[in-house]
């Protein structure tokens, strides 16, 4: 399996320029295409004296927009050095619609973390965890500061869902360039969940794997799964994002949002 292009979320905020260093890294490892991609929603006047002044407010933002985007053009161009194939797109829409339709020229795309402590990103930031379970292709969330992926080791969390699979699947690429893999297990389906399978799958393909349970605390899987990834200084968290079907995990908890926010590493996500 190979990466023939690679997408990034590109912004304003102070994160882009690593953002777009790592996915031109990647994409100088795989030998891919990398699309920069940026968006800026213009929303309509909430009130108006006249027809004539909202068509004048609305000038103004979409000048505005038109400069933003510009401007997160200048980021991309700026630091893709070495990168031998590059696209730009861009338009006014939000951000992370216009991203996930995008979506579908990429093998895998990258955005930004978007946890507590992380600088804002502005207007054309996308917010990583909606975009996960809609852009229908694995999504590399980069915390900030990062600009380049060793892939050394890496972790891969399982459970036995579909999301898992998809995500093992999809990452096999970024595995076959590791040089050991650690799957992962926790919670109450811990004992008897596949993840033997899983290693002896992985292993088949030619890597160093073993496999790992945690215990059978579900409450903290996701505070164990990065306490584990920091334990082991994995360079990789490999995992399924849950959304849609598991909304009720989605919007009050649940492992995929607690690694979204806090995970140090880079994280390989499908849904």
């Amino acid at each position: 399996m190979n990466v023939a292009s690679i997408m990034v979320s590109v912004d304003l905020g102070p994160a882009a320029a690593d953002r777009v260093q790592l996915a031109a890294s990647l994409a100088g490892r795989f030998e891919a295409e990398l699309i920069g991609v940026a968006a800026r929603q213009v929303s309509p006047p909430a009130y108006s004296t006249s027809a004539y002044a909202a068509l004048q407010v609305t000038d103004v933002e979409v000048a505005r927009a038109d400069q933003d985007l510009e401007q997160a053009k200048l980021v991309f161009e700026r630091n893709v050095e070495g990168v031998a194939r590059t696209d730009w797109r861009s338009d006014i829409a939000e951000p992370s619609t216009y991203l996930a339709r995008q979506a579908r020229a990429a093998d895998v795309v990258v955005v930004g973390r978007w946890g507590v402590p992380d600088p804002e990103p502005g207007f054309l930031g996308v917010l990583p965890g909606p975009f996960v379970v809609e852009a229908g292709r694995p999504v590399l969330v980069a915390p900030p500061g990062i600009e380049s992926l060793r892939i050394g080791r890496v972790v891969v969390a399982w459970k036995d869902t579909l999301e898992a699979r998809r995500a093992v699947l999809h990452s096999l690429p970024f595995l076959e360039r590791s040089d050991q893999v650690l799957v992962v297990a926790g919670g109450r389906e811990a004992e008897g969940d596949g993840i033997d399978d899983v290693a002896n799958y992985l292993s088949r393909h030619g890597l160093a794997v073993t496999a790992h349970r945690l215990g059978n605390d579900d409450a903290g899987a996701g505070e164990a799964i990065l306490g584990f990834v920091a334990r082991e200084d994995a360079d990789l968290l490999v995992m399924g994002a849950y959304g849609h079907s598991r909304l009720r995990e989605w919007m009050f908890g649940g492992v995929t949002r607690d690694v979204l926010r806090n995970t140090s590493v880079c994280c390989l996500m499908s849904n």
